[in-house]
């Protein structure tokens, strides 16, 4: 038998937590399922040092522990199973957890966030926080006055080279092909930076390093084979994001690339009283700050849809 909520959260980075917040201090009493990564992506963060209100920093899983604690407060149910399938073509909107149990919710808080894509070479994962990140702008300001490489072709490694070329005091940028794939501008940007070095038609074989971190690249040239070690302490994964949308396929509007379209200036998606926050509909930004604020947006929206929809039912 379905159990029915009135509002589920799906994920439990800064944008679902935030989403339960508000929720829960509406009197919403929401249902929220962590996920496979509860937390998110800054429980792989040691030091988060750009979310205001922590002056001297914050450790990444303390801070998710933090954010879980004041949603609980006001009593947010939190539950660690995992959305595994949903059925958004019918009212109340049908999710299922682990494959077997199922649930109706009057409204539904997507905050599944996106994963940052990686190499897949063992070291990528050896040296995790430890030299190797997938946020200049998250962790740039603890490679200042360093070395550090920058993997990557699109606009996103050229903005997170030139983000860093005014940090450190060398970015080697590693492009796979002839040619980069950003914007005409941020090309320009990049080569017109004195202290980025790109090196074209280059492949990372191993991330090279010791029990205190990075302290090399070993490159190899794609055409000549030619394999060399470019010394540096921070290594910059900066390929992409993948959205964690892929059980909403068929039912919400995606981009190309899987990340979900909302109503300008709100958190709504296509269907009613589905609502998108996080990293699962913003590609531009990417930040926990931002995260956090949509999901202050998506859980107002959800309290307003909520509203109106018992308004509807008394006049009904």
């Amino acid at each position: 038998m379905a159990t029915k909520e009135k509002v589920v959260i799906i994920g439990s980075g800064p944008a679902g937590y935030t989403a339960a917040i508000y929720a829960a201090r509406a009197g919403l009493r929401p249902m929220l399922y962590a996920g496979g990564q509860p937390g998110g992506q800054l429980t792989t963060t040691n030091d988060v040092e750009n979310f205001p209100g922590y002056p001297e920093g914050i450790n990444g899983p303390q801070m998710m522990m933090d954010l879980q604690k004041q949603a609980e407060r006001f009593g947010t149910r939190i539950h660690y199973g995992l959305v595994t399938s949903v059925d958004f073509s019918v009212y109340p909107l049908k999710l299922i957890i682990d494959e077997k149990d199922e649930v109706l919710a009057e409204a539904v808080i997507i905050a599944t966030g996106a994963s940052a894509k990686y190499l897949g070479i063992p070291s990528e994962e050896k040296f995790a926080n430890k030299g190797v990140s997938a946020c200049a702008i998250c962790d740039g300001y603890f490679y200042r006055g360093k070395e550090v490489a920058v993997v990557g072709a699109g606009d996103s490694a050229a903005e997170e080279a030139t983000y860093l070329s005014k940090l450190c005091t060398k970015v080697h940028l590693i492009v796979r092909r002839n040619e980069m794939r950003a914007s005409k501008i941020m090309q320009a940007r990049v080569k017109n930076t004195p202290n980025i070095e790109i090196h074209w038609n280059t492949e990372t074989d191993e991330i090279l390093g010791d029990d205190s971190g990075v302290t090399g690249v070993r490159v190899v040239n794609n055409k000549t084979g030619e394999k060399k070690v470019i010394p540096i302490q921070g290594f910059f994964l900066a390929i992409g994001h993948k959205p964690n949308t892929e059980i909403f396929n068929g039912y919400l509007n995606m981009d190309e690339t899987g990340y979900i379209k909302v109503l300008p200036g709100s958190t709504r998606t296509n269907v009613e009283g589905v609502f998108a926050v996080g990293d699962a509909a913003d590609k531009v930004y990417r930040q926990a700050v931002t995260a956090a604020g949509t999901g202050c947006m998506g859980a107002l929206d959800a309290e307003k849809f909520l509203a109106a929809k018992e308004m509807e039912l008394a006049h009904s």
